[in-house]
């Protein structure tokens, strides 16, 4: 609808398409119409008030495709014809089903998504959960719009803790238990190793080892890592993501070298007791450290590293890194750099930060009792409550109970993450995430399932109706439905899935209004409604499967 507001408006007034359609608003209150747009902006280019403006234009358009055009003040407000909307809207959805809301924006683009990015040998715990949720949403949110979007599982499989593995597993490591629970084994080697402070040397001289490529710590490092990415993609083969590109921070090893060499080429490196930093203090950015005295290479080094060589590879458009706020600082710094080396696609290069998970007494969401949290232990824990909810509502065999409680727990587990914005700090509550009431994934599962339920019911398939009398309730829910692509546009502008988990929340919401007002089945409206049903279900489904959660079709 905002298209025809657009098209009409261009004809009329001096301003470009792109501009109207960043100015028109959606109203406050209904009563002041479906869309509205502010004058002001003409004032200057027709040296003419507001107020008379918006008089002048609203006796210019003509169309049977809007109930009313009326002045009020400095706006414009357009009233859509219902039935015209309906129809449009209805047919649009039914149409493209699966594909509604999605666009060829992005077509012929490439983004790069770096995401997840465990630590091998660690267990998958609950600090890289938002990673994962939230680079997987926008890598769907950009698919869905176009992009060719390649997502990179960026591991961190390199450094002096691997030594200290190594060390510990010789030390007191067993062959059946590495097998049968590597992950788990590995992190207890780690702590109780990382107990005893006199292994320290041994594990930085294991780790130098490795990296002149000694054969037993290679053999063992390997090992290390091909059994932790095992582990980790049986994680995600529950959580339903998959990825284009396991990477890590050891294939970059041997490339930072190049990368110091043209740092010094281009005159950018300088020297700082007897380290190499590149000064960035002139953009406020302080010194980004990339060589230590000793000799070492940082975090920085091995990023700019990587970041021209996925550039090398993928040509990308835009590199996206989905990694906590704490690490802003270094990614404007090495933004910087790749900037200051001639690197104009390192203004391509975003950092998409997210906040920390907190516990319910507010506080860092990083231990329970001392212990670290494993991310298999969460969704078992999710899955038990799931089940309580179901077998209170109905009896199902133990294959079906379990299927259907691993994906409302997955929904809760998502919803509950993504309907917060991602760079504030979230409140991790297991119990209210799987509530089947109020702003959570189950309730919007809840909904889907109903409106399913509703179509099974109906005796007869929708004929071809006459539309009359649209109801106020079911004009709310149609122009919600309307507005879904604009919505995941916005969502992957601003790379924010909370703005599709909000709109999934109001959707979820304006349909159980008009389900609770207006009878369905039965009704003289009945072929009408039942398509109004169908479509709901559609874009509840299109919404979810954006933020990575799958529908249910009886709850």
């Amino acid at each position: 609808m905002k298209e025809l507001i657009v098209n009409q408006l261009s004809k009329i007034t001096s301003i470009s398409k792109s501009e109207i359609e960043r100015l028109i608003e959606v109203p406050p209150n209904p009563e002041l119409g479906d869309y509205a747009f502010p004058c002001f902006s003409l004032a200057k280019i027709l040296k003419k008030n507001p107020v008379e403006i918006a008089k002048d234009i609203s006796k210019k358009i003509v169309s049977d495709k809007f109930e009313k055009i009326e002045a009020k003040g400095p706006y414009l407000n357009f009233f859509v014809n219902r039935n015209f909307l309906a129809l449009e809207t209805l047919s649009k959805i039914k149409k493209e089903k699966n594909k509604y809301g999605s666009s060829k924006t992005g077509k012929g683009k490439k983004i790069v998504i770096e995401m997840s990015s465990p630590n091998i040998a660690k267990p998958f715990g609950i600090g890289h959960l938002r990673s994962t949720i939230i680079g997987n949403s926008i890598a769907n949110i950009s698919s869905s719009l176009g992009f060719k979007v390649i997502k990179i599982n960026y591991l961190g499989d390199w450094g002096t803790p691997f030594g200290k593995i190594m060390v510990g597993y010789k030390r007191f490591g067993n062959y059946n238990k590495l097998r049968k629970d590597s992950i788990k084994h590995l992190y207890e080697i780690y702590v109780k190793v990382s107990k005893d402070k006199s292994m320290e040397e041994e594990g930085r001289q294991w780790f130098k080892k490795l990296e002149e490529g000694d054969k037993e710590a290679v053999h063992l490092w390997k090992q290390f890592r091909e059994l932790s990415v095992k582990e980790f993609k049986k994680l995600y083969k529950i959580l339903n993501i998959n990825f284009d590109v396991y990477s890590g921070e050891s294939e970059y090893k041997n490339k930072m070298s190049a990368t110091i060499e043209e740092l010094k080429e281009k005159n950018l490196l300088k020297e700082s007791e007897g380290a190499l930093v590149v000064n960035l203090e002139e953009y406020g950015l302080g010194v980004c450290l990339i060589k230590k005295s000793d000799g070492a290479t940082l975090y920085a080094t091995r990023d700019i590293s990587a970041a021209i060589d996925r550039y090398k590879r993928y040509k990308f458009d835009k590199l996206i890194y989905e990694v906590g706020q704490e690490q802003k600082l270094h990614f404007k710094q090495f933004f910087k750099v790749l900037e200051l080396m001639g690197y104009g696609w390192g203004k391509n290069c975003i950092h998409v930060d997210h906040g920390l998970y907190l516990d319910k007494d507010g506080k860092k969401f990083a231990t329970r009792h001392g212990k670290t949290i494993f991310m298999e232990d969460i969704i078992n824990e999710t899955k038990e409550l799931a089940k309580k909810e179901i077998q209170k509502r109905e009896k199902l065999s133990a294959k079906e109970l379990d299927s259907r409680a691993l994906k409302i727990a997955l929904a809760a587990i998502f919803y509950g993450d993504l309907k917060n914005h991602r760079s504030s700090d979230m409140i991790f509550d297991i119990d209210r995430f799987v509530a089947f009431e109020g702003n959570t994934g189950p309730y919007i599962l809840y909904t889907y399932a109903r409106a399913k339920s509703i179509l099974r019911k109906a005796k007869n398939q929708p004929k071809k109706y006459t539309l009359s009398n649209i109801e106020d309730k079911e004009k709310s829910l149609i122009l919600k439905l309307e507005s879904f692509q604009a919505v995941v546009q916005q969502a992957y502008e601003s790379l924010s899935p909370n703005i599709i988990a909000n709109y999934s929340y109001t959707l979820a919401q304006l349909f159980n209004e008009f389900y609770h007002s207006l009878p369905v089945i039965g009704s003289d409206q009945e072929s009408f409604r039942l398509d109004l049903v169908d479509a709901t279900s559609q874009v509840l489904k299109n919404s979810l499967a954006l933020l990575g959660i799958e529908t249910i079709e009886k709850m």
